[in-house]
């Protein structure tokens, strides 16, 4: 049997029961517990912030898997020539190794944690719009995105400089990669912001408030968390409750100059605060009265800012509140359609939640002339440059400086007189 063939197992289960899953170290070579020791030591470190640890679960499981079944090697011996054909494998994986839909790795059997039969390191899917019209994904037409290259590049780049530091190598291979990878395409300055455009926000906007008014106790909860996306440029992992981190109503609060801040726990486990517009104010009041609680919050009121559907405590799955928006979504596409704007349906047919934060932040660069600095606290960028490629207006004036272009240069000179 070629060793391409062989169907890999999962290996790490969630944080919640990382401790308690049973592997069956018999099928795997003998260095293997000693790789995973070392793979979960590392993952620890980032056991506050789920996220993280599903991202860096998701490039070292596949990478052990290989290393162990393919060209038998533990991970402490992989050269820089091994990490070349390893990235080679992610770009074309077989068949054998890629899944058509998410399923969980692990699943309960007889009272203990066993990895699922039917999961897969790699996934192939299809656009939501695609899907809608009954395209299913072909395992035929798997292909690694370029972020999902960068994603493998940083991860693996981190685990090995840890094992460095650790003293259980002596060079990170992935490092002299980097300098001169043929893998990663270089762009141009800023790729292009996604956002929606005005005719879909409004169409969002409206949909949300007419779902509010026909099921106050689900689509309340909607119109805030779009209002919130939009005036706040929350990402949608910030609305959700966490191991360290509890979004609270308290967290929007009053300081001494009387004016309202919302504190969130952001990317990299870093808080920062944001300013709260008067607009945003009058939604979270809203929200609140049809909750049954006072229209704004007090210092200790400790009650969770997104709720259960069903039962008590604070949501925990982003997966939830994506169904939420994307029945926003699906919504204003027929009203779009309705309205004869068929360009503008299917392109937000396409549409991800995140694009409301693209859509707020590129509205308030752009319409209402934020300043830029202020736009980037807000919406918790590292650095002013990427605040920055929200900007239309070079671009704009790019494409005026080549508008009159022609081949024909008599009819350019004629078209200048």
């Amino acid at each position: 049997m070629n060793k391409n063939d062989i169907i890999p197992l999962a290996l790490i289960d969630s944080l919640k029961n990382v401790n308690s899953s049973r592997i069956d170290f018999s099928l795997l070579p003998s260095f293997a517990a000693h790789d995973l020791h070392l793979t979960m030591n590392f993952l620890t470190i980032y056991s506050g912030n789920n996220l993280t640890f599903v991202s860096y679960r998701r490039e070292l499981e596949r990478l052990l898997q290989w290393s162990w079944l393919v060209v038998e090697k533990s991970i402490l011996e992989l050269s820089r020539e091994d990490i070349e054909a390893y990235i080679q494998f992610c770009m074309k994986p077989p068949k054998e190794w890629i899944g058509k839909k998410r399923v969980s790795r692990y699943i309960d059997h007889e009272g203990e944690r066993v990895p699922n039969p039917v999961w897969r390191p790699f996934l192939v899917k299809v656009s939501k719009s695609k899907f809608k019209q009954g395209k299913k994904p072909r395992i035929t037409s798997y292909q690694m995105s370029q972020s999902s290259i960068r994603a493998l590049f940083a991860v693996l780049g981190s685990f090995y400089n840890h094992l460095l530091l650790e003293e259980k190598i002596q060079r990170n291979p992935i490092a002299s990669i980097r300098q001169k990878s043929r893998y990663l395409q270089k762009q141009q300055k800023q790729a292009q912001i996604i956002r929606l455009t005005d005719e879909q926000w409004q169409a969002c906007l409206n949909v949300a408030k007419e779902m509010a008014e026909e099921k106050p106790k689900i689509h309340e909860r909607t119109l805030f968390i779009i209002s919130a996306m939009y005036l706040m440029y929350l990402r949608i992992s910030e609305f959700v409750a966490v191991e360290r981190w509890m979004p609270s109503m308290n967290h929007f609060y009053r300081d001494s100059d009387q004016q309202w801040w919302f504190k969130v726990l952001g990317k990299g486990n870093k808080l920062r605060a944001i300013a709260v517009s008067d607009d945003m104010l009058a939604a979270l009041s809203h929200y609140r009265e049809n909750l049954d609680m006072s229209p704004l919050p007090s210092p200790s009121d400790h009650s969770p800012l997104i709720p259960k559907n069903k039962g008590r405590g604070p949501m925990k799955s982003t997966r939830q509140i994506r169904r939420l928006i994307q029945a926003c979504f699906d919504r204003a596409i027929l009203a779009l359609e309705a309205k004869k704007l068929q360009d503008e349906a299917d392109s937000l047919a396409t549409a991800t939640v995140h694009w409301l934060r693209h859509t707020g932040i590129s509205d308030d660069v752009n319409k209402r002339g934020r300043p830029i600095m202020h736009v980037r606290d807000d919406a918790g960028h590292a650095s002013i440059v990427t605040t920055g490629g929200y900007s239309d207006v070079e671009r704009k004036d790019r494409h005026q400086s080549a508008k009159r272009k022609t081949v024909d240069l008599k009819k350019e000179k004629d078209t200048e007189e």
